[in-house]
Order: C-alpha cells, then structure tokens, then sequence
C-alpha cells in the first residue's frame, strides 16, 4: 500500500482546505511530526553511554535531520501560500 492510499482521507482533507500542494506537504508534516515523536520516545530507551540525559548519537543525528527537513517544508508551505496570496491580490477579481 502506498502513502496515497494509505494517507487518502487525510491527503482529501488538508488539499481541500489548503490546495493539493500545501495539502501534500501538509500530511508529510504531520507523518515526519509522528515519526519524530517514535524517534523521541526510544530516545528514552537508549540514551547516550557519554551522556544519560540525551539519546544516541545516532538518534541525534536521525532527529537533527527530520527537524530539518520539518523546517524545509514548513518553508515551502509558506511560500506557497505567499505565492497563491499574490497571485490572488494581483488578479481583477480581487480589485
């Protein structure tokens, strides 16, 4: 089963209220949100041997990357919007 299916009623709601590209990048979020919350909580479970109170190196460097890539489309979500608001107020109707 792929993501389109998988995901379908939450790709149905977030591209109707927002446009299918928003929409798209919408439910990545939310899917990349989830999977740092299950990085987070076996964090807990393996914490570094240097230092108790942080997880794994590699868990770091996993986590260091998903918020990354959360910020990378959070980005292209504002800039879609930005754009769409423009073309809006540009447009004869909106005058």
């Amino acid at each position: 089963m792929n993501v389109f299916d998988e995901k379908r009623a939450e790709l149905e709601r977030y591209e109707f209220m927002m446009g299918v590209e928003r929409g798209r990048l919408a439910v990545a979020l939310d899917m990349l949100t989830d999977a740092l919350i299950l990085v987070g909580q076996h964090g807990v479970y393996c914490p570094s041997s240097r230092n108790p109170a942080k997880p794994a190196l590699d868990l770091q460097a996993i986590l260091e990357s998903m918020e990354g890539a959360k910020a990378l489309i959070q980005s292209v979500m504002e800039e879609v919007r930005s754009q769409r608001e423009a073309v809006r107020a540009s447009s004869p109707a909106a005058g």
